[in-house]
């Protein structure tokens, strides 16, 4: 198999403007108000996001969910690292969301959802996991499935060891038939191809035609995005 549909798609960053575009959130904190306080307290601005996104992309919590994030929650974990310095004690709660399957394993509590869920990072691979994993579940007879893509900024001590990453979170349905208003995924292979590692911000204006074919140099594969023939 070597294309797919995206059958619908949300996206969340404050780093560009809707333009009308309805599937895009702006705001700087998303609201998170698809997701019970309780949950909803335990969850960062990204968190709140994707669950948010999910959550609208699947009301009736029945399809498989990919997650791909290159640093997770970088913040979490360096607190835990300073407090084992200072001999404190680790906290459970804050162990628990700082792993890299947390903001899904929030999203199936809230959500109810206890289908397949798998969480990735790939050093700069992401989308390329992601649609390597995607193609798998799919040609193995999953006929549509949930794909998340977000990151945020690494905290400012790591700042000069990894590339600038833009918060921005994106989610999509794909499936392996059309459906109204669905675009057409093509895989291509692309050996040749150089340039910086893909983040979410990316996919996001791929989405919105802002740009030209994805291409991963890692993965030697580029991706086009065109309407249903």
């Amino acid at each position: 198999m070597t294309e797919l549909f995206v059958q619908e798609w949300r996206g969340w960053t404050p780093h560009r403007e809707a333009a009308g575009e309805a599937r895009l959130e702006t705001s700087a904190k998303p609201a998170g108000t698809a997701i019970p306080s309780m949950l909803r307290r335990r969850l960062n601005l990204i968190g709140r996001a994707v669950c948010d996104m999910l959550i609208a992309l699947d009301p009736a919590a029945e399809l498989d969910v990919l997650h791909a994030s290159r640093h997770g929650d970088g913040e979490r974990t360096l607190e835990m690292l300073y407090a084992i310095d200072a001999g404190e004690p680790l906290s459970p709660a804050r162990f628990g969301l700082s792993v890299h399957n947390a903001i899904i394993g929030v999203y199936s509590i809230a959500s109810g959802n206890r289908r397949s869920q798998q969480a990735v990072a790939a050093s700069g691979a992401e989308w390329a996991a992601l649609m390597a994993e995607a193609l798998g579940y799919l040609s193995d007879g999953t006929e549509r499935l949930l794909v998340v893509f977000g990151d945020q900024p690494v905290p400012a001590r790591f700042a000069d060891f990894a590339p600038h990453t833009p918060a921005a979170a994106v989610a999509l349905v794909l499936g392996t038939a059309p459906t109204p208003g669905a675009r057409r995924l093509t895989l291509a292979a692309a050996p040749d191809t150089v340039g910086e590692a893909l983040q979410p911000l990316d996919v996001i204006d791929w989405l919105m035609q802002r740009r030209g074919p994805l291409s991963c140099p890692m993965a030697g594969r580029t991706w086009t995005l065109a309407p249903d023939a």
